[in-house]
Order: C-alpha cells, then structure tokens, then sequence
C-alpha cells in the first residue's frame, strides 16, 4: 500500500500493518531513490517518506544538529514549517543526546515531552518513535522521528521500533555522504566569489560588481527558461568570468584613457588566461566557470573576441554573462569612466541587439529590468569604494 493511499484516508479508515513484500518493496524503492540523491532537502524528504510509510505513521520528521547554534532543527516534518529547538530538548533532543532509542505510548505522560510545537500547531502527539542515526564514523548526526501509528492499535510497537532503526542505519549514510559534497559544492561557491573578487579587485571594481552580475545572471537565465538549477549554476560561476586579469599589467588595467591597440589585444587576454586556469578541472562548478571566462566578450556578430565565435556558437552561460557585465560596467564608474544613466543604457542594448548582444537576452533583460534594478540599489557601491 502507498502512503498516497492512506495520507488522506478519513478518520474511519485506517490501513493494516505492511506485510514483509511491502517492507522490502519500500525499502528498496527509497534506497534507490535516495542513492541517486545529490540534494540534502530531497534525501531528507525521502527519509521522512521513507519512515512514515514503513511504520505507518501519521508523521515522520528528520532533525540534525546545528552545532554552530547549538540548536536542533528540522525543515522535513510533515504538515509543518522549520523547526529550531535548544540541544537536548524533548525526546528528539534526548535520544541525540544518549543515543537512546525512544518508544513511547503518551507522549504527554512523559516529562521529556516538548509541548510548544503541538501548541503552536494545534496537533496532537500521542505516540513517538525517536531514532537517532550515525555518519560512516559512528557520530550521531540527527534523529528520525515518527509520530502518532495510524492502525487501530493507535500506538506503535516494538516492531515499528526496529524498522525504523533499519531505516536509520542506511538513510544516515546516505545522508552524511550527501552533507559532505554539499559541503564541498558550498566551499567550492566561496572560493569562486573569493577569485572573482580577486580578479575585479585588481581593476579597482568593488566586491558588490560580483554580487551585482552573479544576481542579474541568474534572473536572466530563469528569464530564458533555464532550471532553477542551471540559473544557480550560473549565478555561481558567474563571478569568475574575469579571473584571468590577474594576469594583465597594472599600467594597462588601470591606465585612466583609452588604450593602444598593443595595449588592447594585451587586455584580451584575460579571457584566454581565465580558460586556462579553470579548465582542466574536474568538478562542474570549475569546468563551467572555465566557458563562462572564455565566452563572455564574444559577440553574437561574430565580431568579439578571443574566437570570433558567432550566434549560438557562442555558449549560452557567456550570452547572458556578457548582458548582465556590460550592464553593470555600464552603470558603474571605472577608472576610465562614469557611470551611464539608465537611458543611454537601454539604448545601446536596443541598437546592440543582434550584434553585441544575443536579441533573445536583450528582450529577457527589458522584461526584467525592473527585477535588475533592485538588485542594483541593493547592492549598490558606497561612495568611498568607487574608484
């Protein structure tokens, strides 16, 4: 039987105990699921499916543990929003605590019961399972929690204990494996701003101009019908597309006029210089920040550099990336410049639309204009950053 099945069953109907198919059958449809996982919210919600449908309960939640906020908290429970309690309070904080197994029949019977979540709700725990489950080295990582049985026996059993321990010692696995290539993805992300910073701090940009073009990158992509992970990719990698100017000569990255054509084709090298550094990585981020440096003075006329790349030639991460660095550089004082005014702006864009530009991102950058410009004030620069 389904959860579908049951999940909104009324109160007269209620499904019998999973016979040992239907346990083996969920358990290794979930497992699978949760292998093939690289999102810590969709392995957490597969874990509280995972549970509630073993056991037949009417709520499954899992905890972790915050350690930097000394905090317990939750955002897969079934029914209900983020929860954040203090280490060690109520059950799920005790059995994390002891690593303690908790079966209990009246939940306000039991001075370790925490009532604030029920009176905030206005549900009412009877029955509780508390699991605590370990990483690869043994550590307690968080805790299953399963709550009120939804059979006629209205109470869980020693039984309901044991698959849920089963449950455990696989999902916490999974789930530390996913934890630490978040990590690493997250490190990953603060590195690439951090080398964006340094490539822009070099010309004298400030850090808000990574802020600014990673932002607009990403509401330009969703513009264009892009994934909201694809549009995260880019707003990731998007800092980076001028890392390769820590190569270029001070004298020419901030000469105040305008530079010889010796001094010019120097300054293109950045782009080359930036693919180099980044491409012979192995991790995605790396790899398409690499695309993103190479491609992102190209022009749709083919004229750009350093290729001479033409249309959709051009990968469409460098597209988007070119509208939303030329926008920002554009509403920003250089060394070399003022800053433009909101008109003189969109009216390049409109005469470079279908030469400079992509004309799909131009028309997706007018359309969302209003969603850019408040990107902009709110990162805006302070007056003693500018240059």
């Amino acid at each position: 039987m389904n959860k579908s099945d049951y999940a909104h069953a009324d109160e007269t109907s209620t499904p019998p105990e999973q016979t040992p198919e239907e346990l083996l059958r969920i358990i290794f449809e979930y497992t699978a699921k949760i292998g093939g996982q690289r999102s810590l919210r969709n392995v957490l919600l597969l874990m509280a499916d995972m549970g509630r449908e073993m056991i037949l309960a009417d709520r499954c939640t899992v905890w972790l543990i915050d350690h930097a906020n000394q905090e317990l908290f939750t955002n897969i429970a079934h029914g209900v929003q983020e929860i954040r309690v203090p280490l060690g309070t109520g059950f799920v904080g005790h059995s994390i605590e002891t690593g303690e197994c908790l079966l209990i029949e009246d939940a306000y019977a039991d001075e370790r019961h925490n009532a604030d979540n029920d009176q905030r709700t206005g549900y009412r725990t009877k029955a509780v399972i508390t699991v605590p489950f370990v990483g690869n080295d043994g550590v307690i990582i968080g805790a299953y929690q399963a709550v009120n049985k939804q059979t006629p026996q209205g109470a869980f059993a020693q039984r309901d204990l044991e698959q849920l321990k089963l449950a455990a010692a696989y999902a916490g696995k999974s789930l530390e494996s996913v934890m630490l290539q978040e990590e690493i993805e997250s490190t990953q992300r603060e590195i690439i701003f951090t080398m964006g910073q340094i490539g822009e701090g070099r010309s004298k940009e400030t850090g808000n101009h990574v802020k600014r073009v990673a932002d607009y990158s990403s509401v330009l992509a969703l513009g264009l019908g892009l994934s909201v992970q694809e549009a995260e990719l880019l707003r990731t990698v998007s800092p980076m597309h001028d890392i390769g100017k820590v190569a270029i000569p001070d004298a020419i990255l901030l000469k105040p006029g305008k530079l010889t054509p010796e001094e010019f084709n120097r300054m293109k090298l950045h782009t080359e210089v930036g693919y180099q550094l980044l491409r012979t990585s192995g991790r995605k981020l790396l790899k398409t920040a690499a695309i993103v440096a190479y491609h992102h003075h190209e022009k749709w006329d083919g004229t750009g550099y350093p290729q001479g790349l033409q249309g959709e030639e051009i990968h469409l991460y460098g597209r988007i990336t070119a509208v939303a660095d030329v926008f920002d550089a554009l509403g920003s004082d250089r060394a070399y410049k003022k800053a433009w005014e909101l008109d003189r702006i969109l009216e390049l864009f409109r005469e470079e639309r279908g030469r400079h530009f992509d004309p799909r991102v131009v028309d997706v950058f007018l359309d969302k204009l209003p969603e850019l410009l408040e990107i902009r004030e709110r990162y805006k620069d302070d007056v003693d950053e500018t240059p």
